[in-house]
């Protein structure tokens, strides 16, 4: 874990430190904690701005998702109850078939959240270690030398150092400053779920697991925050804080301009451009089943043309039976009985 963590606890140092003397050459303390508190939020900054491809990535990961759901729900159904070995493999041989074409690819939504997540302990371990590099019983991580953490180490933010943990916290501002920011990071987290859940997921995927799995961590995350935050030194929490921040704006924008298929949010976009006047392409996968952009009969392709006048085909006609007169020369038909009797008269 050592040596996996190492190059990225080397480039969190950097990106740190170089927040921290871009700050600094602005004006701002070098030795104040709210400018090495800036400094890691400069950091959530920088990796969320490179994470941009990847986030893109995910929000068409996650459209193509919902629109395969329906697809996805007749698969299930159509082996639901089977244990066997030859029906999971049918099942998971169709759902890969079912991404293939549709060029679906799940793991995309999860990407941004797999990368984060070294980035969060490399954080974690710079941070922890700032006191033993201060006192020189830990090796430097990059830029970050005895002087350096030195001054990190004893800059403080509301009292507190940016080190310090809840758990033998030797203040109590310590101590408030750590609630305080577990309490923000709850609200956040619960804010940008519940937004997801309400507004951009549409009424047939709320039943799928997947929905169901969204509603428990929508109450069980703040209390994981809670248990395992005051283990984190406050450094790591404000990081935490931050991403949250940068994740529930990010994900505002996404839902009102790029929201999914069959969301409320999508209804909402559409009402919008409709009273501006503007035309709603709504996202669709070509080749979907009941995809209404893909025609469910193929045209028949149109012939080319020669060049030369088609002559007109002659059209058959009935030939009338023996002793029957033909349509042009049919007998007069007989005259009517008043007709013979007003002759007669």
């Amino acid at each position: 874990m050592d040596n996996l963590l190492a190059p990225l606890e080397i480039a969190v140092a950097w990106i740190m430190y170089g927040c921290h003397q871009g700050l600094s050459a602005i004006g701002l303390p070098a030795d104040s904690g709210w400018t090495w508190a800036l400094s890691i939020v400069g950091l959530v900054i920088v990796i969320r701005i490179i994470l941009i491809p990847l986030f893109v990535k995910q929000i068409h990961a996650s459209r193509r998702m919902q629109l395969i759901q329906p697809e996805m729900q007749k698969i299930q159904k159509k082996y639901k109850g089977k244990t066997d070995p030859e029906s999971r493999q049918a099942m998971t041989q169709e759902t890969m078939d079912l991404y293939k074409r549709t060029g679906t690819n799940p793991f995309s939504s999860c990407l941004p959240i797999l990368l984060q997540s070294p980035i969060f302990f490399a954080l974690f371990r710079v941070l922890n270690n700032l006191s033993g590099i201060a006192h020189g019983t830990h090796a430097p991580i990059g830029p970050i030398t005895q002087p350096v953490a030195a001054q990190a180490e004893a800059s403080t933010l509301l009292g507190a150092s940016l080190s310090d943990k809840f758990v033998g916290a030797q203040s109590a501002s310590t101590q408030i400053l750590t609630v305080v920011l577990i309490v923000l990071m709850s609200l956040t987290t619960f804010t940008t779920q519940r937004q997801l859940m309400m507004k951009n997921m549409p009424a047939a995927a709320m039943d799928n697991p997947f929905a169901k799995q969204q509603k428990v961590l929508l109450y069980v995350m703040p209390l994981f925050f809670a248990v395992s935050g005051i283990n984190f030194p406050i450094g790591v929490l404000l990081y935490w804080l931050t991403t949250n921040l940068w994740s529930m704006g990010q994900q505002f924008y996404v839902i009102r301009r790029m929201p999914a298929p069959g969301s409320p949010a999508e209804k909402a976009l559409e009402e919008r451009r409709l009273k501006r006047g503007q035309e709603h392409k709504k996202f669709t996968i070509p080749g979907l089943h009941g995809d209404s952009s893909a025609p469910a009969v193929a045209e028949e392709p149109e012939k080319p043309r020669t060049g030369q006048r088609q002559q007109p085909k002659r059209k058959a006609r009935k030939k009338p039976a023996p002793g029957q007169a033909a349509p042009s020369q049919a007998a007069p038909a007989e005259p009517s009985d008043a007709a013979v009797v007003d002759r007669d008269s």
